[in-house]
C-alpha cells in the first residue's frame, strides 16, 4: 500500500512520524464513454480557453476565481506555508468514548503507518493507551487542501484514522419523519424484536456485491458474444394491510430460512369416502390398525367401568333414600305411640277403680 501522505502525529509532546494509507477500495465496475455508430472512445480534452489547445497535466495548476471572475494562481509552495499547525501533523486534541461520535460523521477511513523504527515505541505507546482507555482520540489534520477532522481508533495491531465531516456539515433530519401521529402497540413491538433477533446475526464477512457480481456476468456473456443472463421477476409487494400479520410472516419466514423452527401445517379434515372408492389398507399400516384396535378395545373398557360405577353410585343412592325414609316413619310412629299408651294406662286404671269400689249396701 502506498502513502498518500507523510507526517506525524502529535500526542501531547510526543511526536510519532507517520505515513497516511488508504484503508478502504472501491471494487465497482466502471464504464468508459463510447460512441454509439462506431464504438470510438469518447474522450475529455483539456484546452486552454487563451490560446485554443490541448495543454497537458504538467502545466496545469491551481486558481481562485474570485467575485469579479479574476482567476488567482495559487502554487503548492503558497499551500505548504499556510499558517496552520496541521498542514504536515495530525494534532489530537480530545479523548472520548466511541459512542460520542456520531455516526453520520464518518468519512473515508486511512491507516496510520509507523514511519520508520524511531516511531515504533511512540507508536505503540499511543495504540496501548488507546486500548487500555476504550476511548477514541479526535484530531484535526489537513490533506488536499483543507483542514479535515479526524477520529484515532485501534484496529487489531495498528491505529486507524476515520475521517469526520465538521458537525455543521451534518444536515439536521427536519421534515423527514412522518408527520402522522402512530401508535405502536407492545404486540408489535415485541413481533418487530423477534424479527430483529431472528435477522440480527450474521456474520459480515458473508455479506458481497451481488450486484458486481451480475455485472461481471453481463460483461463476459457479451465478450463471449452469448446473450446475457436475464434477471428474474422481482416478488411483487403487496401493500401492508395489516401490519401484525406482516411481521408474523416475516418472522416465520426467517426462523424457517434458518432452520430454527418448523413451518405450521395445517391438518385439514378428512373427507367422508364411499366404499367404493376406500382404497385397501397398506401393509405397512397394520400396526396402526392393531393400535386403532388397541385403543378402541381400551376406550370400550373405560366406558363399561364407568357405567358400572354409575349403577353402583345410582343403587347406592336409592339404599341411602330408602333407609332414610324408614327412618323418618319409625320416628314419627314412636312420637305419635307415645300419647295413646298413655290414655290407655289411664282407661285401665278407671276400670281397676270401679272394680275394687265397694258397694253400699240398702239399709
Amino acid at each position: 500500500m502506498r502513502s498518500i501522505w507523510n507526517g506525524a502525529i502529535s500526542f501531547g509532546l510526543v511526536s510519532i512520524p507517520i505515513k497516511l494509507v488508504n484503508a478502504t477500495e472501491s471494487h465497482s465496475i466502471s464504464f468508459r464513454q463510447i460512441h454509439l455508430e462506431d464504438g470510438g472512445r469518447i474522450r475529455y480534452r483539456k484546452v486552454c480557453e487563451l490560446e485554443e489547445k490541448e495543454v497537458s497535466g504538467a502545466e496545469i495548476g491551481k486558481g481562485y476565481e474570485d467575485a469579479d471572475g479574476t482567476i488567482i494562481p495559487i502554487t503548492d509552495e503558497d499551500l505548504s506555508h499556510l499558517p496552520l499547525p496541521t498542514a504536515k501533523t495530525i494534532e489530537i486534541v480530545a479523548f472520548v468514548p466511541a459512542d460520542r461520535i456520531d455516526p453520520l460523521q464518518m468519512d473515508a477511513a486511512y491507516y496510520l503507518a509507523a514511519g520508520g523504527a524511531p516511531a515504533a515505541k511512540p507508536y505503540t505507546l499511543l495504540r496501548e493507551a488507546l486500548k487500555r482507555s476504550n476511548k477514541v482520540a479526535i484530531a484535526k489534520f489537513a490533506l488536499r487542501g483543507r483542514e479535515r477532522l479526524g477520529m484515532l481508533r485501534v484496529v487489531e495491531d495498528a491505529i486507524a484514522m476515520h475521517g469526520l465531516l465538521w458537525p455543521d456539515e451534518v444536515r439536521a433530519p427536519q421534515g423527514v419523519a412522518p408527520d402522522t401521529k402512530v401508535t405502536v402497540n407492545d404486540k408489535e413491538l415485541d413481533l418487530a424484536d423477534a424479527l430483529m433477533d431472528t435477522l440480527g446475526e450474521i456474520d459480515l464477512e458473508d455479506l458481497h456485491d451481488e450486484y458486481r457480481e451480475a455485472l461481471e456476468e453481463v460483461v463476459a456473456a457479451k465478450a463471449a458474444g452469448e446473450t446475457p443472463p436475464e434477471a428474474p421477476e422481482p416478488a411483487r409487494g403487496g401493500k401492508v394491510l395489516d401490519l401484525m400479520a406482516a411481521l408474523e410472516k416475516s418472522v416465520r419466514e426467517a426462523k424457517e430460512s434458518r432452520g430454527e423452527e418448523p413451518a405450521e401445517v395445517r391438518q385439514l379434515p378428512q373427507r367422508k369416502t364411499s366404499s367404493r372408492t376406500t382404497p385397501k389398507p397398506a401393509q405397512g399400516r397394520k400396526s396402526t390398525s392393531k393400535k386403532a384396535a388397541t385403543s378402541a378395545s381400551a376406550s370400550a373398557k373405560k366406558s363399561t367401568a364407568t357405567k358400572k360405577t354409575a349403577a353402583k353410585r345410582t343403587t347406592a343412592k336409592k339404599t341411602t333414600s330408602a333407609s332414610a325414609s324408614g327412618s323418618a316413619k319409625k320416628a314419627t310412629s314412636s312420637s305419635t305411640s307415645k300419647p295413646s299408651s298413655k290414655s290407655a294406662s289411664a282407661s285401665a286404671k278407671k276400670t281397676t277403680a270401679k272394680k275394687t269400689t265397694p258397694r253400699k249396701r240398702s239399709a
